[in-house]
């Protein structure tokens, strides 16, 4: 029997946040592919798309017409998922059978445009003639917006969902930068999963080693526990970028190829309005060099869906339920994160599927997430790729 070894034998990663497992077989990385292929021809886009809804000043589908904005803009969903008018349905419909039940759900969508320029991404903004200060920061500002304001507008909103589908490969109906926002009457599995994580890990304290972080709340905190020992690792293995705030990571238990998640480097931050005006800078340079080393990688407009996780809302008034109350306390324990969710695997035009084994078992991954780093941290990150083939 010959001794294990992570990057050639098949083994499992836990996930804290979710508390799931993930197969991870790097043995496979050598299997030949003959399946499906992305198209690799990128059309080249124009600053002005005349045709492009998003736009400045031009008209939209339902007829309205996007302002003639000349910074980061924000308007309201034309074809939201989710309403705001209240719907109430009957004992009969929502619960039938102790096996079916429904929930009425309502909310309010928004579209971020991040810049006006038709043709420039965020992996764009972060290198000379733009900067992450300049072009990156008013982003984060209308995420700080829209994360403080709706809920207040909107008093039964318990959580807002900041995102970013980038790509075709990833459902974006339209290439001109953007992202969007979808606030909600509950708060959705996927971040409900991670704050459960989370405050379960702030009642123990067995786990804490000497010199780790705390919370706020002077309790233990998953990620920053995360984050002080990806740190104290030798050599870093699956440290993509960082600065004095922020690290990015291929997260130990990453199920995308190349994954990334930000995270604070030793400091609490509930959410978005907790960054002092000095985070909110290496905030815009550390999104900007992920996304730069993104595209540079396989010199394309790299893929990915992108989302903030945070607290579910700010800090509710006074005149809580008991029931939200607790919510309180446990959403006091929140650590801001975000998670970078790319496809591609072997170059531009090879995907990982979400298939098979994956939907009937557990997540499984070819690429260690060690090797996924270094790939990503070897990337050139002192201009985007583009400025290159203008040079040829």
């Amino acid at each position: 029997m010959s001794a294990f070894d992570p990057t050639e034998h098949t083994h499992r990663r836990w996930n804290p946040l979710t508390e799931s497992w993930v197969l991870c077989s790097p043995h496979r990385t050598k299997r030949p592919w003959q399946g499906a292929q992305e198209s690799a021809e990128v059309p080249q886009l124009p600053e002005y798309d005349l045709k492009c809804y998003l736009c400045p000043g031009n008209e939209r589908a339902t007829g309205g017409k996007t302002d003639k904005y000349e910074s980061t803009y924000v308007f309201e969903n034309d074809f939201a998922a989710l309403k705001p008018e209240e719907a109430k349905a009957g004992e009969d419909v929502t619960n039938p059978h102790p096996l079916i039940k429904l929930q009425p759900a309502r909310g309010k969508c928004f579209v971020i445009c991040f810049n006006p320029a038709h043709n420039l991404t965020i992996a764009q903004l972060t290198t000379p003639p733009y900067s992450a200060s300049s072009h990156i920061v008013p982003i984060i500002k209308v995420w700080q917006d829209v994360y403080g304001r709706i809920p207040r507008e909107n008093p039964f909103v318990s959580y807002v969902q900041i995102f970013e589908n980038k790509g075709a490969s990833m459902g974006c109906s339209n290439p001109h930068p953007h992202g969007q926002v979808w606030s909600l009457d509950y708060v959705p599995e996927e971040p409900a999963k991670a704050l459960r994580s989370q405050y379960r890990y702030s009642q123990e304290q067995t786990h804490v080693q000497a010199g780790e972080p705390k919370s706020k709340t002077g309790r233990p905190s998953l990620l920053l526990s995360y984050a002080h020992w990806e740190m104290q690792q030798p050599d870093s293995p699956r440290l993509v970028a960082s600065n004095e705030d922020w690290i990015a990571v291929v997260p130990y238990w990453a199920v995308w190829p190349f994954e990334v998640l930000v995270l604070p480097r030793n400091t609490h931050l509930n959410h978005i309005l907790d960054f002092s005006p000095a985070q909110v800078q290496s905030f815009a340079a550390i999104m900007g060099e992920v996304t730069l080393r993104y595209d540079n990688l396989f010199e394309c407009s790299f893929p990915y869906s992108m989302g903030l996780h945070q607290r579910p809302i700010p800090p509710r008034a006074s005149d809580l339920t008991a029931a939200q109350k607790q919510e309180e306390s446990e959403w006091d324990e929140a650590q801001f994160h975000v998670h970078f969710y790319p496809p591609l695997l072997r170059s531009k035009t090879v995907r990982k599927f979400l298939v098979g084994f994956e939907m009937l078992g557990e997540p499984q991954r070819d690429l260690t997430p060690e090797q996924a780093a270094k790939r990503l941290r070897d990337v050139d990150a002192s201009q985007h790729y583009t400025a290159q083939l203008l040079k040829k």
